[in-house]
């Protein structure tokens, strides 16, 4: 994975730090890639964030990106991802709040600019297909997407859920609306959804990124003045490695 001919003096303080990010961050990229390919070139957002310590969360969702994420929920992640902003959606707090989720929508509407998508939570108070159906002739054209969260102690998400609520919506007029799916999702789920043809717009995927476990890396001596020499279990000399770039 990387090359280094330098005095050991020059490098081998950083040993430590490299492994750490060579380690963290293709974990999180490779898990990232998995639910990528799985979800079958439908957009996926990540949204682990809350699922570590703040100060990894930006470098997390870095990576998440680099490994195919379509976008990222924290401003700083998105910056070091060369993406224009984070991602979201509203809140469950924000419709609790309100007390109803068609208020919480409107004011949201209100208060946000043209940039940031309409995308409403409808698992919050009442059936989602129900919620949904309200949302959209509330919001009507401006209203990009609903999202299932639906949590596990009353089933979670589902393909007959997914299906219902695409037919509801599209039976009353509102065949623009995505329907944006989380909760709980990792690659083995999305492939079940893709399997089903569930008209799914795109997925948001928390812990299945931000807990894969890092890859193992470890670095070693591999020659000295140009002398192949390295540990007892190692082969000595550069092992050839035609994707490297050089890069300094």
């Amino acid at each position: 994975m990387l090359r280094v001919r330098a005095p050991y003096s020059r490098f081998g303080v950083y040993e430590t730090a490299l492994l750490g990010m060579l380690s963290s961050c293709s974990g999180w990229a490779t898990a990232a890639r998995e639910i990528v390919d799985a979800a079958n070139g439908k957009r996926v957002i990540s949204f682990g964030a809350r699922h570590v310590h703040p100060l990894i969360a930006p470098t997390m969702e870095y990576s998440a990106v680099v490994g195919g994420c379509a976008g990222c929920a924290t401003p700083l992640g998105a910056e070091l991802a060369g993406l224009e902003g984070a991602s979201g959606t509203m809140p469950h707090a924000m419709i609790l709040l309100f007390g109803d989720t068609v208020k919480a929508a409107l004011a949201f509407d209100e208060a946000m600019g043209d940039d940031v998508l309409r995308i409403v939570l409808v698992d919050t108070f009442k059936d989602e297909a129900e919620e949904a159906l309200r949302v959209a002739a509330a919001l009507g054209k401006r209203l990009r997407g609903v999202r299932l969260d639906t949590p596990g102690e009353r089933g979670g998400v589902t393909v007959d859920l997914v299906k219902e609520v695409r037919a509801r919506l599209d039976l009353a007029g509102f065949e623009h609306v995505g329907i944006f799916v989380s909760g709980g999702l990792d690659a083995a789920r999305i492939a079940q959804f893709e399997a089903a043809k569930c008209p799914i717009h795109s997925y948001g995927v928390g812990m299945a990124i931000s807990s894969a476990p890092p890859i193992a890396f470890t670095a070693d001596i591999k020659e000295i003045a140009g002398k192949p020499v390295t540990k007892r279990g190692r082969i000595p000399g550069a092992a050839p490695n035609a994707r490297l770039v050089r890069v300094i």
